[in-house]
């Protein structure tokens, strides 16, 4: 009878044995697969900021030789020295200036960010975005265009050597924006910047031509005449960012500034607030969009419309 009740529990204690076994051999795959999916979605978020930030610090790093030669003295409209950051930051004398933000290279992970802020100062801005098809990037296109912003082109690809390999490259780039841009938002946009500036030094074709071909096609092309400084691949910081901005516009009448709209651009939102309240502290300075009346600041003239 001893024998028959310690064989009941041998195989009681090896049926639980056997069910823990199973239990275990279930529960640790589950799990690892549950770690593992979080550390999936860790480093695909990760993926996505480092995919973001490479090709801005790629086009940040081809484009900051560009900018740093793009005199903006050579502006058609105005004349302006090289801002130098000056002890404190000063505010714009009130002269019943205009005053365009622009902003190149979005959207970004900080284009919300700068819509936020715009919207906060009741500010309308130009935005000259370049060709991105993920979710938030369209969203971004469509808030721009919702909130009252002005959608302007700067290129599909921002890639130089291509863009300015001739014409035709030109033109199919550009194309290619224009026609994404409208199945996004159903605004046809008709402003445009060049990469590096209709003064920059690295197209192989003549930039003449580029800026014939957008006149004959009925697009506007704005250069800028004051300079944020942010162009630099290195972090600005922002009161440099501020007293460049001001410092540029107490020279102009009517100012484009160029600022950038790039995930490594922490300091331009940053100062961007400061920019904002300075000039509307001026009272009859306007903080004004890039539309059809507006009067291109140009660094190489476009011909006439015909």
């Amino acid at each position: 009878m001893k024998k028959e009740i310690n064989r009941s529990q041998r195989v009681k204690r090896l049926k639980k044995m056997i069910l823990w076994t199973i239990a275990l051999a279930i529960l640790i795959p589950v799990i690892g697969c549950i770690l593992l999916s979080v550390r999936v979605f860790q480093l695909k978020k990760q993926v996505a900021v480092l995919t973001e930030q490479l090709p801005t610090e790629e086009m940040q790093e081809e484009a900051s030789g560009v900018y740093e030669t793009t005199k903006v003295e050579e502006s058609v409209r105005d004349t302006e020295t090289k801002a130098e950051e000056p002890a404190k930051i000063n505010p714009v004398k009130s002269s019943g200036k205009k005053v365009y933000l622009t902003f190149d290279d979005g959207p970004s992970s900080n284009t919300d960010q700068i819509l936020d802020i715009l919207k906060d100062y009741d500010v309308k801005a130009t935005f000259f975005v370049v060709g991105k098809t993920d979710e938030r990037s369209v969203k971004a296109y469509q808030r721009i265009v919702e909130e009252g912003h002005t959608l302007a082109m700067h290129s599909y690809s921002h890639r130089y050597d291509e863009i300015y390999e001739s014409k035709e490259a030109f033109a199919r780039d550009l194309n290619s924006l224009q026609e994404y841009l409208y199945e996004t938002t159903g605004v046809w946009p008709r402003i445009y910047r060049f990469p590096g500036g209709s003064s920059n030094t690295v197209s192989k074709v003549d930039m003449q031509e580029l800026i014939e071909y957008l006149t004959d096609i009925g697009i506007t092309y704005f250069d800028w005449n004051v300079a944020s400084g942010d162009a630099v691949s290195r972090t600005l910081p922002a009161e440099t960012i501020v007293n460049n901005c001001l410092s540029g516009i107490e020279k102009q009448k009517e100012s484009v500034i160029l600022m950038h709209d790039a995930s490594n651009k922490g300091t331009t939102i940053e100062a961007l607030p400061q920019i904002i309240e300075a000039i509307q502290e001026q009272g009859d300075a306007e903080l004004l969009p890039i539309t059809d009346e507006t009067v291109p600041v140009q660094h190489i003239a476009a011909p006439e419309k015909q």
